[in-house]
């Protein structure tokens, strides 16, 4: 007899599993509960983890993905949905997103009880992704639009408020485009097939109709003409002559086979009276030639060689979307805990920091100039004597008041136990001591999705292990922190590293090409990058089936790239590992104790007006 679980929250799970089941019409559905986000892998089912405590959002959130995942998964045909998928980026987000309000209307007008829930669920992604504060429509994803007014439409229930405010935006918009469309709504949920042409059909109206890429249903007539074609001719009627020439062949082969060479010579003669015409044709001024597809974009800029099986189990996610907002509390709550004989250290020295940005950001002037703020000081001497000019003063520009810096923190498994920790706890002091000098952070993290390849390397196996297949793990980057948020609202998720199972693998030269990516499409007129790593980039499925360099090559291409380009200055830190050896400005310590020096010595080197302390500071030789 197995032992009941003391969890309060497992009958709810399993009651919820089960329903979802039901709903999905597929008893051998198999539901999970976990951290990663929410989704449907063949006959698997992940949906939002529940914690003991069981609040109330956190029932009403499973309840509502679990509803939207088993529509989707009743009601969506992925062959279907395939055949009549656009090809380019803006179409396919916008036929995916009515495909997903289709399904969900569906279940509205079967099973209205699932309406509210999956309500919860879109109102909690809306607060998420802030949608409600979206005030100008090209803020506003145009795919969620179109998807929200489908699902609006097509059910005639409200929307939540941060979802309806993201509808509004472009309502007006679709509406004036696709307005005709949109009235033959309700005949075409029930079919997908002939919703997906009712989708593409919107998606044109809208002037994304050159990413549809070929009509299906033309092919698909094509081929079949081209197969009665073919059936014709690999099947003649039998005629007489036929007949009498198959008895001729078999009384001279001789014969025979000069016959064949005449009807050899006679199709040559014709292909070639073919290929002359369409070289006419080519020359014709009408018109011309079709253009050949773009090649592929390449993997990584530093690198186009460089190469990677599938990016399809990849995933880019916001720290607070890998653990609810409970566990997140008690995991900040414990490197708190860990770190509390360090935190007066590294105070110490984010005070020292903020003390040195501080002293250069005092206001400076220069005086005596012809035009600008009235010098007041100087006032009593115009008073003494009316004949003297008045004075004018002008404020220095300070060099680091618009300034943006980027922690890139190594999220692999060597970095577990107190360098994780004091990575941690070093990245929320600086953070809030930069901030309070007006110098935005952003705090992301690196890893991979799972040991030894994950799905990744499935997709490979199942492919017959092709030869030479690139990065083959799926990988996990992490936000942290984004520039624009503020630290109060953001020092919780420091605490997922602090989460078991997490840390995994390091393939650090696209982590720093993705973090570059994104620091250097920021507005701020100076960037910093400072990488924080304890070695050099390790995934043992990749390194198994390619060249036992290839990672660390990447990450020295993609360093070379940056520094080349100079839009972003790098630096980085080495934990008990040498990184001297691939960055130009990088610094290494032998305990992790060092990290809080290590990093506010760097960043002060960077923003002290002292060349020669600058260059002191980040390790580089002044040329006589």
């Amino acid at each position: 007899m197995s032992k009941p679980s003391d969890n309060p929250a497992d009958p709810f799970k399993k009651a919820l599993a089960e329903a979802t089941k039901v709903m999905a019409d597929d008893p051998d559905l198999t539901i999970t509960y976990s951290v990663d986000p929410a989704g449907v892998t063949g006959d698997a089912m992940r949906l939002p983890q529940i914690s003991r405590r069981m609040t109330r959002d956190e029932v009403l959130l499973a309840r509502g993905t679990a509803d939207a995942l088993a529509l989707r998964h009743k009601y969506h045909d992925d062959a279907t949905h395939t055949k009549y998928n656009p090809s380019g980026e803006m179409a396919r987000d916008l036929y995916e997103a009515m495909e997903i309000a289709r399904c969900e209307a569906m279940g509205a007008r079967d099973m209205p009880g699932t309406a509210s829930n999956i309500d919860v669920k879109i109102a909690n992604e809306a607060q998420r992704l802030g949608y409600g504060d979206i005030k100008d429509a090209s803020e506003a994803p145009l795919p969620v639009a179109a998807g929200y007014l489908i699902r609006h439409l097509a059910t005639g229930r409200p929307l939540p408020e941060g979802a309806e405010n993201v509808m509004n935006l472009w309502q007006g918009f679709i509406e004036e485009q696709a307005g005709g469309t949109l009235e033959d709504l309700q005949e075409k949920l029930s079919d997908q097939a002939a919703f997906a042409k009712f989708a593409r059909q919107i998606i044109e109206d809208l002037g994304y109709g050159d990413q549809l890429g070929d009509d299906p249903d033309a092919m698909d007539e094509d081929e079949n003409d081209e197969g009665e074609d073919s059936t014709e001719e690999q099947e003649p009627e039998s005629t007489g002559q036929d007949d009498s020439d198959d008895s001729e062949a078999d009384a001279d082969p001789e014969q025979s086979q000069e016959d064949q060479q005449d009807a050899a010579q006679a199709q040559v003669s014709t292909d070639d009276m073919a290929d002359q015409d369409a070289g006419e044709e080519q020359e014709l001024p009408e018109g011309e030639a079709p253009m050949e597809p773009p090649a592929p974009q390449p993997i990584s800029e530093a690198d186009p060689d460089y190469t990677v099986y599938t990016t399809e189990f990849d995933e880019e996610i916001h720290a607070e979307d890998l653990a609810e907002p409970v566990e997140l509390e008690r995991l900040r709550a414990y490197l708190d805990q860990q770190l509390e004989p360090l935190k007066g250290a590294v105070s110490r020295l984010a005070n020292k920091l903020q003390r040195r940005l501080q002293a250069q950001q005092n206001r400076s002037w220069e005086f005596d100039r012809e035009e600008g703020m009235l010098d007041a000081g100087r006032l009593a001497r115009v008073v003494a004597n009316p004949t003297t000019p008045l004075s004018f003063k002008v404020e220095k520009d300070t060099e680091f008041r618009d300034t943006v810096v980027t922690l890139l923190l190594d999220n692999s498994g060597s970095m577990r136990g107190r360098p994780i920790s004091i990575a941690a706890i070093c990245a929320d002091v600086l953070a809030r001591t930069l901030e309070r000098c007006s110098v935005k952070v952003e705090i992301l993290g690196f890893t991979t999705r799972a040991w030894k390849g994950g799905q990744n390397r499935e997709a490979w196996l199942n492919q017959g292990r092709p030869q030479l297949p690139g990065r083959l793990n799926d990988l996990r980057h992490i936000i942290y922190k984004s520039a624009d948020a503020p630290m109060r609202r953001t020092r919780q998720n420091l605490g997922l590293m602090m989460k078991e199972g997490l840390l995994k693998e390091n393939i650090d030269g696209e982590a720093l090409e993705w973090a570059h990516r994104r620091t250097v499409m920021r507005r701020e007129a100076r960037k910093i990058l400072m990488v924080i790593s304890d070695g050099a980039p390790v995934d043992d499925s990749t390194l198994s089936v390619n060249p036992a360099n290839y990672l660390e090559k990447h990450l020295r291409d993609v360093i070379a790239m940056v520094e080349k380009r100079r839009q972003v200055e790098l630096l980085a830190i080495g934990i008990g590992h040498d990184v001297t050896r691939y960055y130009e400005r990088a610094v290494t310590i032998t305990d992790v104790d060092q990290l809080a020096g290590a990093m506010t010595e760097q960043l002060a080197a960077l923003f002290d007006s002292d060349p020669r302390a600058r260059a002191r500071v980040m390790g580089i030789r002044k040329a006589s």
